[in-house]
């Protein structure tokens, strides 16, 4: 059921720093957009088939600030995209990998998202999302 890799989410301190090198590369920032839910400000950066997803707090109690805090700015996530979160998610329970959401929640670019559990996929973060139409 898992598609492609959809996007790879590196955490950041500053958002407006870090897209200025992915310019000095070449690249262009697709969309930018808060996702309040998650308390990060995000920017989109594609390239080829998949994004990078840059993504800064928006509060010291966001799961990306904890992340910076804990072992520095990086690679924070890879997003593996489905067409059918929903049954991908029933799917990678029943396989008795844990996950962290078992219900899907918005995430950034009109996304449904769910993360498994780093303690079952050897130490890496892993979020499944599905893209939603865009709007009109």
């Amino acid at each position: 059921m898992l598609k492609k890799i959809n996007h790879i989410g590196i955490a950041v301190k500053d958002l407006d720093v870090a897209v200025e090198f992915y310019k000095k590369l070449g690249l262009k920032v697709e969309a930018c957009e808060i996702v309040e839910s998650q308390k990060v400000k995000v920017a989109f950066i594609p390239l080829g088939e998949v994004r990078i997803e840059l993504l800064e707090a928006t509060s010291d109690d966001s799961p990306i600030a904890k992340f910076i805090e804990k072992k520095g700015e990086g690679v924070h996530h890879i997003a593996m995209g489905t067409d059918k979160l929903i049954p991908t998610l029933k799917d990678v329970e029943s396989q008795n990998i844990h996950l962290i959401d078992r219900v899907p929640r918005k995430g950034a670019h009109n996304m449904e998202i769910a993360f498994i559990h780093p303690k079952s996929t050897h130490g890496v973060l892993f979020e499944l999302c599905e893209e939603k139409e865009k709007k009109t």
